[in-house]
């Protein structure tokens, strides 16, 4: 099989952007990301793209060019992006084309995201409880994690802290002013414990990647970032996931444990091997518990690592470098290929202000998604 590489990334800037679409978006990093790599449109074979709230990616053609490409829908939650850049990469090491595209998208509207129950196979009910509501389903989760592993609020509001420091130093990020750590745990009760600054907002944005062939990178030329595992995974037995409607008395892994694992086992590394690294954080709790199940840290040491500033930009692992969704906003389509993005410029050393220090080689990016789907992707340099 082919070997996989990053040759070109774009992005429009996260937040809200009046007078201009999803798919407005999306162009905007198409052309930025081929702009990259010095190609053209009619150069990419193969496409995969979506958004959860703003249109089919593939009718983009019509203003991109009208190339006969296989350009393939992708809808898979906040896991639509690590999907969409899975399919690439597949067809790609399958020997099928040497040059495709990733893109992903959105433009939601204010307000939390409250999906229906019946979209997602559960009864009325769970959405009678409020637990169709995503903040109240993440507090929930976060307060139960906290009392079992001795997570106090503080380190709630260190990793949020930390979030608003990143996006100050990222162009494309929305929230780009500090909020220090007092007003963060003083700010308005969302969902106990969570308050106002703990959650990211959804929001616009888009982000593109060129994905090539060894060979087709090495004629292309420049930075060469290896895509050294692209996996997705659903829940296992006993997880307690998004939209759950309750917890099984025989608990069981994680989409995120099983997903990291087979990323591990594919790039041939392991978690102490991370030299940068991009998690699911919709809210502070996630980035904590994403942690410890992407295999960074064991469940209750985030107190230590947050008190210590191991997470912060100049730390033994930086995670979340421009931000993450608390300084960037999620829209769902585009949120997973902004971590990658993020994770490129990182390697490429081409960060400006809010560059890791020292050599990075290792990139890790993990997206979790309703109704318990996590992607994970390994870069190396």
């Amino acid at each position: 099989m082919s070997a996989v590489y990053i040759v070109g990334v774009g992005i429009h800037p996260f937040g809200r952007t009046e007078g201009r679409t999803g798919q407005d978006q999306a162009l905007h990093a198409i052309r930025a990301a081929l702009a990259d790599c010095g190609l053209d449109w009619p150069d990419i074979q193969v496409a995969y793209g979506g958004s959860h709230a703003a249109g089919n990616a593939d009718a983009m053609v019509s203003r991109l060019g009208l190339t006969g490409l296989q350009f393939i829908n992708v809808k898979n939650g906040c896991a639509t992006g690590g999907s969409a850049l899975l399919g690439v990469a597949a067809a790609i090491r399958a020997g099928e084309y040497d040059l495709g595209m990733a893109v992903g998208f959105d433009k939601h509207p204010r307000g939390a995201f409250n999906d229906l129950p019946s979209e997602w196979g559960l009864p009325d009910w769970v959405g009678e409880t409020g637990m169709m509501l995503t903040t109240q389903f993440f507090a929930t989760k976060i307060q139960r994690y906290m009392h079992e592993h001795g997570i106090s609020a503080a380190t709630l509001g260190r990793a949020a802290e930390k979030a608003y420091a990143n996006g100050a130093l990222a162009d494309h990020a929305w929230r780009r002013e500090p909020i220090d750590l007092d007003a963060i745990l003083n700010s308005q009760m969302v969902s106990d414990p969570l308050t106002k600054f703990m959650f990211c907002s959804p929001a616009e944005g888009a982000a593109a990647l060129i994905l090539a062939s060894e060979a087709r990178a090495r004629q292309i030329g420049g930075p060469m970032i290896k895509l050294d595992a692209a996996v997705m995974r659903t829940r296992p037995p006993g997880s307690f996931e998004v939209f759950a409607p309750c917890i099984d008395v025989v608990r069981g892994g994680t989409a995120t444990e099983v997903a990291a694992k087979a990323a591990y086992e594919t790039a041939g590394i392991g978690p102490a091997d991370i030299d940068v690294a991009q998690v699911q954080d919709a809210e502070a709790g996630g980035e904590i518990m994403h942690m410890a199940e992407n295999g960074f840290c064991k469940d209750g040491e985030q107190e230590q690592w947050l008190a210590e500033g191991r997470t912060r930009i100049g730390g033994k692992l930086p995670i979340n470098t421009d931000g993450g969704c608390l300084a960037c906003g999620e829209p769902i389509g585009a949120s997973g290929l902004r971590q990658v993005y993020e994770n490129v410029v990182q390697l490429r050393r081409a960060a400006g202000a809010r560059q890791v220090p020292g050599d990075p080689k290792v990139g890790y990016t993990h997206v979790y998604g309703a109704p318990g789907v996590s992607a994970v992707t390994i870069l190396s340099r």
